[in-house]
This record gives structure tokens, sequence and C-alpha cells, in this order.
């Protein structure tokens, strides 16, 4: 597949703080990334870098090709959804969605009418006026109604109650299937999110732990659960990302997929096998991190 955006070694210090810590990833055409970890990871970093709102410390970035910093060809084909964003005093979600329309080649108003029925957007009220989740449905709505060729939704859902996040998620992937583009879509909400994932990146403490189809990570993981000494000697020699006990009872979380005579071991042996969600392997794996990083420390 084609990629949109390449980006080799990126890095980008604040004094003392490495945010993001000589990362390298591609990102292909007509997709739908998840750009997961922690609050604070770095994800709004990186995604600052790639629309020309931050600066890299060290580092390349290409996107269609070409560096997008003071690239107006580049940048009018991206769209950036972020929790932050500003308004003047005075605009309403009307203004908002008028400019949204002259700056987006490919804004289809019929699209942005049905979802601020379906969000009940106070149209006439000013900006600064609306609830949290308001001013994140008026992002939801541009991003989803601009159809960029790049769009990127910095925790688009911040405010939004359980039935509006369903709305976002389903006329995103149904204006998706209708109309293909890269959609890049951070969060921390991640078994929501899950499902409209095709592939996946984790970054954790500015670095790349993952990256990766989504289906190839189904069944990487799973939790053996039983009698303590039975369940350690199964382990024995795997790699163990996650272990709880309670009384004579371990769950461990192995890394890995099971072969057939794995789960015929397991069966014999009175122990239980649990899937592992892609937010728990995702949990498992940054918990797992920062062990490694502080044993390496030590």
């Amino acid at each position: 597949m084609t990629a949109v955006i390449e980006v080799k070694n990126l890095t980008k210090r604040y004094r003392d703080t490495t945010a993001v810590d000589d990362i390298s990833f591609t990102i292909e055409r007509d997709a739908i990334y998840g750009l997961l970890g922690r609050n604070g990871a770095g994800k709004t970093t990186v995604m600052s870098i790639l629309t020309a709102q931050n600066f890299a410390t060290a580092g390349d970035v290409r996107v269609f090709g070409e560096a997008p910093y003071e690239n107006a060809a580049v940048l009018s084909r991206m769209c950036f959804v972020r929790e932050s964003q500003k308004y003047p005093d005075d605009a309403t979600p009307t203004h908002a969605f008028r400019i949204a329309r002259l700056f987006y080649p490919n804004w289809d108003q019929g699209v942005a009418d049905r979802l601020v029925r379906e969000f009940r957007l106070p149209m006439k009220t000013r900006i600064k006026k609306l609830s949290r989740g308001q001013l994140s449905a008026v992002g939801v709505i541009i991003g989803i109604a601009a159809r960029a060729e790049v769009t990127f939704f910095d925790e688009p859902y911040l405010g939004l109650d359980a039935v509006a996040r369903q709305i976002f998620y389903d006329r995103l992937l149904e204006d998706y299937a209708e109309h293909p583009r890269t959609i890049i879509l951070s969060s921390h909400l991640i078994d929501e999110v899950a499902n409209l994932l095709e592939k996946v990146l984790v970054i954790d403490a500015g670095r790349i732990i993952m990256d990766e189809d989504t289906e190839s990570i189904r069944g990487r993981a799973s939790t053996i659960v039983g009698e303590t000494a039975v369940v350690e000697e199964f382990v024995a020699g795997r790699e163990v990302i996650h272990r709880e006990s309670l009384g004579r009872t371990t769950s461990a979380t192995l890394l890995g997929a099971l072969s057939a005579e794995d789960r015929t071991e397991l069966s014999l042996a009175g122990l239980d096998v649990l899937p592992v969600s892609l937010q728990q392997l995702i949990v498992r794996q940054t918990q797992n991190a920062v062990h490694t990083d502080e044993g390496a420390l030590r």
C-alpha cells in the first residue's frame, strides 16, 4: 500500500524532557490507525509535529512525500481535531462550520447537518459557552464532514456521554466505508475503539512499542488461570507480561500464541485459558516496559 506519512528518527525534546524518542513509522493510505498509549506518552506531540503545529528536535517527517511545515498544499489535505482547539470569543458552531466548509474542499454539508441533529448541538450558542461534550461534538463534526485525505482525532470524545460516543464511532465507520481516507485516532479508551482500528501504533514514554495490523495482534496473548504450582510449571520459560495471585490461585498473562499442543496440555492440567483484549494487552505491555526500564536502571 502507498504510504501517506513517513517518519524517520523523530525526536522532540523540551529542555530536560524527551517527549518523543527517536521513533520511525509509516502511515498507509486509506486505513484507520489507532495511536494508543497512556496520557503523556507523546501521542499529541507526534500529531502536532505531523500537522506542522510543533517542531521536531531531530528526524525527518514527510506527508504526501513532502515536509509539512509552511506547506499549504500539504496542510490543506489534512484535518487535525484536537482537544485544545481554540476559537474566537464570539464564534458559534455555525461560524466554525462555515469556515471549515471554505477550507476543506471535500466538505459535505449534508453529513454535518445530520451530525448536528444527532448530537443535538445548539448552533447559535457561542462556542466558549458550550459544555465540554458539545465542544467535542463541534470537532467530531468537522473531522468527519471535512473528508480530508488524512484526519487526526486527538481524544475527540472528551465530555461525550456513551450514546454520543457511539454516534461518533458509527458515523465515522459509515462515512469511511463510503469515502475511504486515512484516519489516525488517538485514544486511551482502547476497548471502545478497538473494533474501528485496522492498524495500531502504541507509544509509551515517547517510544513506539507496537506497530502492527490489529488482526495480527488478536490471539497474541492469553491469560492462564489455575492452581499456582500448576500455572507456574506451565509458564516456566515463557514470556509472562503480568502475574497475579490470590491464595492458591494464580493468573499469568503470556505473550505469544498458544499451539494446539499447548491447549491440550492446559486442558489436561485443568487450567483455564482466558482471551486478552487489545486494551489488556497494551496495558500489560506498557506495564512490562516500565518494569524492564526500571530493572535496567538498577
